[in-house]
């Protein structure tokens, strides 16, 4: 688990950076989720976690605007943590990420806010962070 700052020159002067929190139990997609929303002004990515224990503690320290949660983790699972976020943090939108497409009503019952499929369009995950910004 790290917790990392990034700054966003292009970002203009009022406009503040949606916070993210990334939780994925295999390191090179944690790697490749934070290089893809690196390149997105506007994103900031505040750190991430190996499982939903982890996910939870970032949460309840950093208080991002958003979560991209792998649903299944060892430990405790992205739909465990993701039901646990909602209920204590409910302003905190999650995203699941996950390859199993079998899960979508288990994830929306657990309280995500958005699913998507591991494998789909950049632009499809970009989309459905972009819908979880805060009002």
């Amino acid at each position: 688990m790290w917790v990392g700052v990034s700054m966003d020159l292009e970002r203009r002067p009022f406009e503040s950076a949606m916070s993210v929190v990334i939780a994925d139990d295999r390191t090179r997609s944690r790697k490749g989720l934070s290089a893809l929303l690196a390149t997105q002004p506007g994103i900031d990515v505040i750190g991430v976690a190996g499982n939903g224990r982890e996910a939870l503690e970032l949460v309840d320290r950093l208080h991002p605007d958003a979560v991209v949660m792998d649903a299944r983790m060892p430990g405790m699972d992205g739909l465990s943590a993701t039901r646990a976020i909602k209920e204590r943090w409910p302003e905190v939108r999650v995203v699941v990420l996950t390859m199993y497409a079998s899960l979508r009503a288990a994830a929306i019952a657990s309280g995500a806010d958005s699913f998507v499929i591991k494998g789909c369009l950049p632009d499809e995950l970009l989309e459905a962070i972009q819908d979880a910004r805060p009002m």
